[in-house]
C-alpha cells in the first residue's frame, strides 16, 4: 500500500537549469563573481521552471513537541520549558516571533505534542498528537499510528498554507537534541560522540551522559530500522516528525523548503530516507554551533548559506537567510545583461 509521504515531488528541469546558467553568465558581472547566490537562483530555477525564480511569499511555521528522554537528565532545561516558549511565542516575545515581525513573513505555532495542555493562545494550533513521546532509551518513541498522525499533522499545515512560495519551519521542545543526535547517527552511521552536543546549554559531564544515552538508543533500535517512517516512529519526536511530513508535503507541492539548523536538519534527512525525490527542493541555510550538524549537512552534500555559530533553533537561521534566497532571485531577474547596458565582455 502507498503512502502520501511517498509520492514523487516535481523534477527539476535541467534544460531550464542550463538556461538559467547561461543567463547568470549574460549578466554584467565576472562570471560567477556571485558565488553561491547564482548556485541558489540556478537551483530555484530549474525546480520552479522558470527564469525568474521567486521567494516572495513564504510560511514560517513552529512545530513544539515534548520528548520521554529527558528523563534521562539530559537537558538543562526543564520539560516545562516547552510549554513556555509556546506561550513565549504566541506572546511575539521569541527571537523568532520578532525576525517574523520584522521580515512581514506568515508565522503560526503548532503544539504537535507537549506534556502539558495548553490553553488557548493566539497563533498557536493544538494538534496535540501526544503528551510528549516515549523514553526512547526503553521503548519506541511512539506508535506508528501516532508516527503517521504528526507526519501528517506537517502535511497539513502545508495543505493549509494557500499560495506560498518558500517554507521555513522551526522547532521547540526540551530533548529534541538528544532526538537529533539519535537520527544523525541513525542515518550517518557515525558515533554518538560526533553527533551530540551541547544543546541547551549543558556541562561536559552532562555531554557524556547524552552521547551514552543515543548509544543506549541505538543499540536497543538500529538492528529494526527498516525504513525513513520506522526510524522516526522509534527515535523521532512529535515536532521532529512533524516537521519532516511538512517537508515532504511542500515539495510535492512545488514549494521551496529553507531548512533550519541541527534539529531541522535531523528531520530533513530523516524527511529524504522516507521520500529521496524531496532533496532538490532542499536548501538550508546556516550550519550552526552544534557539531553534528556540519556532518549532517556533508551526509545530504548541502551547503548551507549563512554561518553565524547560532544554535537557537525555532527557524531563526531559516529566516535570517530569506532576504539572501529572495536577492539571489531577484538578482537573477533583474540585472542587465552586457547586450542590455552595453557593457563590453571580459574574456572569460
Amino acid at each position: 500500500m502507498s503512502h502520501w509521504y511517498e509520492e514523487a515531488a516535481p523534477e527539476a528541469d535541467e534544460d531550464m537549469r542550463a538556461a538559467a546558467i547561461a543567463r547568470q553568465n549574460s549578466l554584467t558581472k565576472p562570471r560567477g563573481a556571485l558565488g553561491r547566490l547564482e548556485h541558489v537562483a540556478v537551483q530555484m530555477s530549474a525546480i520552479q521552471r522558470t527564469l525568474e525564480p521567486h521567494a516572495n511569499k513564504a510560511l514560517i511555521a513552529v512545530f513544539a513537541g515534548d520528548h520521554g528522554v529527558t528523563t534521562e537528565d539530559i537537558s538543562a532545561y526543564p520539560q516545562t520549558v516547552t510549554s513556555e516558549m509556546v506561550r513565549n511565542f504566541a506572546n511575539g516575545g521569541a527571537a523568532i516571533s520578532v525576525l517574523a515581525k520584522s521580515m512581514g513573513v506568515d508565522f503560526t505555532v503548532v503544539n504537535v505534542g507537549t506534556v502539558y495542555a495548553l490553553e488557548d493562545l493566539p497563533n498557536v494550533q493544538d494538534l496535540r498528537v501526544g503528551a510528549g513521546t516515549q523514553n526512547m532509551c526503553v521503548t519506541e518513541a511512539m506508535s506508528l499510528e501516532q508516527c503517521e498522525e504528526a507526519l501528517a499533522v506537517g502535511r497539513d499545515i502545508i495543505d493549509q498554507a494557500g499560495d506560498i512560495d518558500v517554507f521555513i519551519g522551526g522547532e521547540m521542545g526540551i530533548g529534541n537534541s538528544t532526538a537529533a543526535a539519535a537520527l544523525a547517527v541513525a542515518h550517518t552511521r557515525l558515533s554518538a560522540t560526533a553527533m551530540v552536543g551541547r544543546g541547551t546549554g549543558i556541562s561536559d559531564q552532562v555531554l557524556a551522559k547524552k552521547a551514552a544515552v543515543v548509544t543506549r538508543a541505538m543499540s536497543r533500535h538500529l538492528p529494526h530500522m527498516k525504513n525513513g517512517v520506522e526510524v522516526l516512529r522509534r527515535i523521532g519526536g512529535y515536532e521532529i516528525n512533524a516537521l519532516a511530513g511538512a517537508y515532504i508535503r511542500a515539495a510535492q507541492r512545488g514549494i521551496v523548503v529553507l531548512v533550519d539548523g541541527y534539529i531541522c536538519t535531523a528531520a530533513a534527512i530523516s524527511a529524504v530516507k522516507i521520500n529521496p525525490s524531496i532533496r532538490p527542493w532542499l536548501f538550508f541555510s546556516h550550519c550552526s554551533a552544534e557539531p553534528g550538524h556540519s556532518r549532517l549537512l556533508n551526509k545530504l552534500e548541502a551547503e548551507p548559506l549563512l554561518q553565524l555559530d547560532m544554535r537557537l533553533g525555532e527557524g531563526t537561521g531559516a529566516a535570517l537567510a530569506l532576504p539572501i534566497m529572495q536577492a539571489a532571485c531577484r538578482l537573477q531577474i533583474e540585472m542587465a545583461s552586457f547586450e542590455q547596458a552595453g557593457v563590453s565582455r571580459g574574456n572569460d
